[in-house]
């Protein structure tokens, strides 16, 4: 599985790990591992070096700052699961099964930027902010500009997701979500969050090569119109043997009427 010179190191700080990463550039950060493993395996990704800052613990747990919640990015999908955030744990149910809950973590799920995954439909609908710290110091990127394309993310090389904020005065919220049958990442997901000023943010994942916010629902929304359909153009979404771009603009339509009747 690994290379003969493979490299193995484990970090307990964020000066710690970001001083390993200035060290040596080649260094692949690993959270839970439950992407980074399986494309090892499959030699999808051969990393001559892995970090592994699962185990620092100040990126760990939930707490309140004024009127915003701040989740550590090493903090598992169990433990958001069983948190008082909004919307977050009704996500977390969806991740994987009980082991993956167990290990995986929110902030490895966000900086990975997988198109199929739910966290990031939810991060774009609750407005969180994301810090990240570098050598250079820490700056505060908003969801809306965290998810850039398939499988990347604003975390730059030599950069650490550290923590997220979340509004604490989310009204009310909700996730649909049809999923895989074998691999249960989301085909589509539609996020919808109904914020202090009565305005809803929503969002989807798994139709496109990132999430995206859902315009044209957040629109009819606030300006007290119903649902309806056409919510995204096919022609821009992906199209595979689970599902075709019109299949997935049809699921959209359909999982944003679910979740907005929620909220």
């Amino acid at each position: 599985m690994y290379p003969t010179n493979f490299d193995y190191q484990k970090a307990h700080s964020v000066d710690e790990a970001l001083a390993a990463m200035a060290a040596n550039p080649d260094l692949k950060v690993m959270a839970g591992g439950h992407s980074l493993l399986p494309a090892m395996k499959l030699r999808l990704a051969q990393p001559p070096a892995v970090l592994d800052v699962f185990g620092i613990e100040e990126l760990r747990g939930v707490r309140e700052e004024g009127d915003m919640y701040v989740v550590g990015a090493m903090t598992t999908h169990a433990q958001i699961q069983r948190s008082q955030l909004p919307l977050f744990p009704e996500v977390a149910g969806y991740v994987g099964d009980p082991m993956v809950r167990n290990r995986g973590t929110i902030g490895g799920s966000l900086a990975h930027a997988d198109p199929s995954a739910d966290y990031p439909a939810a991060a774009l609908a609750l407005g969180v902010e994301f810090v990240i710290r570098g050598m250079g110091g820490e700056r505060v990127v908003p969801a809306d500009e965290m998810f850039v394309g398939m499988f990347e993310s604003s975390v730059q090389p030599g950069e650490l997701l550290t923590h997220i904020r979340i509004p604490g005065s989310v009204q009310a919220s909700a996730y649909e979500k049809f999923k895989h049958p074998a691999s249960h990442y989301a085909i589509v997901g539609v996020a919808l969050a109904r914020h202090a000023d009565g305005q809803v943010r929503a969002a989807y994942t798994g139709a496109g090569e990132k999430a995206q916010r859902l315009t044209v629902l957040e629109e009819r929304l606030n300006g007290g119109q119903p649902v309806g359909t056409g919510l995204v153009d096919a022609s821009g979404l992906l199209g595979d043997r689970f599902a075709s771009p019109e299949y997935r603009a049809h699921l959209v339509d359909v999982l944003a009427a679910r979740a907005a009747a929620r909220v």
